[in-house]
């Protein structure tokens, strides 16, 4: 894509003051093959990725995407330089797959990612991979953009939509998020609940400790008729 030229090396500077933030999904697909491949032993094909989660063309202000995967593959680094930002490879094992994304602007540094590949469902309990059946691994992340460059702010408020139909993901982050806040709002109940608790105990020890305090002074004071009380 051609590129503004009438910013300068500063990329006209930093615009202060503004944040823009540009969501993200990134994650893998990865699919069973049934068996082990007799030539190299892989079961399974997968996918990894970078897209928007909104409807909007990344290319705008993403000059390419570096993915670096596992030492035993052949040129594991990967760049990707235009939509979709995705590689497709077959494997048998998870790992650590390091993604770095790179901007149009030079002022802006890259952004790093890291993703564990998945290829099994978890926990084992359920049981053996379905062949055929797609297991989606990914994640929502926010590219925040803090003071950027007058190029950089030209770039990111001027992205077009993917496509005109409707655009989706395999993971209902609004769904994740409202039951995440649920769990996160159960946690805080259950804590304030202990708190409570753990104070009305402390209390009850601090007044025994008291009525206790009260009667050796009570001794300690009157030694002779507590003796003859006794007697």
């Amino acid at each position: 894509m051609s590129l503004p030229t009438d910013f300068g090396p500063d990329s006209g500077g930093r615009v202060k003051g503004l944040v823009i933030v540009k969501p993200i999904v990134y994650g893998n697909v990865a699919r069973y093959f049934g068996k082990k491949r007799e030539e190299d032993g892989h079961t399974h094909q997968w996918t990894v990725y970078v897209k928007p989660y909104a409807n909007e063309d990344m290319s705008a202000y993403i000059k390419k995407i570096h993915f670096k995967l596992h030492e035993s593959y052949a040129n594991p680094n990967r760049i990707i330089t235009k939509p979709p930002y995705e590689l497709t490879e077959t494997g048998w094992g998870e790992f650590e797959i390091v993604i770095k994304i790179y901007f149009h602007d030079p002022n802006e540094r890259p952004v790093t990612l890291y993703h564990i590949l998945k290829l099994f469902q978890s926990p084992v309990s359920e049981g053996m991979p379905q062949v055929g059946r797609a297991l989606v691994s990914e994640s929502y992340e926010e590219i925040v953009f803090q003071e950027p460059t007058q190029l950089m702010q030209h770039l990111l408020n001027n992205v077009k939509p993917i496509t005109n139909g409707p655009w989706c993901h395999d993971t209902n982050f609004e769904d994740k998020k409202e039951k995440t806040l649920e769990k996160i709002i159960a946690v805080q109940t259950k804590v304030r609940s202990e708190i409570s608790e753990l104070k009305d105990k402390l209390q009850l020890a601090k007044d025994t400790i008291t009525k206790f305090k009260d009667e050796i002074a009570k001794l300690q004071n009157n030694p002779g008729s507590n003796l003859l009380s006794v007697i």
